[in-house]
């Protein structure tokens, strides 16, 4: 896949479909870095500690079955269940790889916007459960 405009990617929480609705999609996959920087060395130096990630998915609101609110409301604070991304609705390859962990929501905003907006909503999905880690699936 060369350069490409982000236009259909696919996003499923909960094993739902809500690509949909999806207006912005991003993931965050970093390394905690650890100073171990000793004495007599002039400049500091890092190792990778652990890894980490963050989803951020904004969405147009729907209160409808099996919408968003429908599949988040019961999410929060609840246990960990899978999320899985893709940057385009075509299969699972090694040029359209498919972003999996298993997530919890902190907080889900469901209203928040003023008059003669279009209602949305953001939600952080951070790693938990038995399988935190962030996996590249390019298998199809």
């Amino acid at each position: 896949m060369a350069t490409f405009v982000l236009t259909d990617a696919t996003v499923s929480i909960n094993s739902v479909d809500l690509s949909d609705r999806v207006q912005s999609v991003s993931i965050d996959y970093s390394a905690e870095m650890q100073d171990d920087t000793t004495m007599g060395a002039g400049t500091r130096t890092m190792i990778p500690g652990l890894l980490n990630y963050t989803i951020e998915v904004q969405m147009v609101q729907d209160f409808a079955s099996a919408e968003v609110d429908d599949t988040l409301f019961s999410l929060v604070g609840a246990v960990a269940f899978p999320i899985a991304i893709r940057p385009t609705s075509a299969a699972i390859s090694a040029t359209n790889p498919e972003f999996q962990g298993n997530v919890i929501i902190e907080s889900y905003p469901p209203l928040g916007n003023t008059v003669g907006e279009i209602a949305t909503t953001t939600v952080m999905f951070r790693p938990s459960g038995a399988s935190p880690t962030l996996l590249r699936d390019v298998t199809p």
